[in-house]
């Protein structure tokens, strides 16, 4: 059986930062040094995935309709070569893009499964993992054709 194709749209947010002296910070290529440690993600029952890392990382208390409109565009030229979508955001905002995207994505056949957390990934006890499996697993595994979020279990 062919594995389903997953298209994540990293826009930053809590999910992917690294802990400094001073606090947690976005930093480029974090994310993926961090998912390429998880085993899970090697199961062959998980959905292949491409990340888009956006340049900048947002900071989502500063996400703005232009971004929406970066995140539906980049979800609307890859549309045809992914099975669904997960887009990594942060949390400040994250209601807000997932009640603006329907509304620019229409049409759709495939789901778009936006997520977030509180905790980075890079601690041991952290929300990240979870959300980030399980949205990776709804975007691959379920036909549902609109943009939801995935938050908390």
């Amino acid at each position: 059986m062919t594995r389903k194709r997953v298209y994540i749209a990293y826009t930053g947010g809590t999910i992917g930062m690294r802990r400094t002296r001073t606090g947690y910070r976005p930093e480029a290529g974090y994310l993926q040094q961090q998912m390429a440690a998880m085993p899970d993600l090697r199961n062959p029952s998980m959905p292949a995935f491409t990340i888009r890392e956006y340049t900048p990382l947002l900071d989502s208390s500063n996400m703005t309709p232009r971004e929406w409109v970066k995140i539906a565009s980049d979800i609307a030229e890859n549309y045809r070569r992914y099975d669904g979508f997960v887009v990594l955001h942060g949390t400040d905002t994250m209601a807000y893009t997932a009640s603006a995207l329907p509304f620019m994505l229409r049409g759709l056949a495939k789901p778009v499964v936006i997520t977030g957390s509180q905790i980075p990934l890079c601690e041991v006890r952290n929300d990240a993992r979870e959300n980030l499996i399980t949205s990776l697993l709804i975007a691959a595994g379920y036909d549902i054709p609109e943009v939801c979020l995935y938050f908390g279990g």
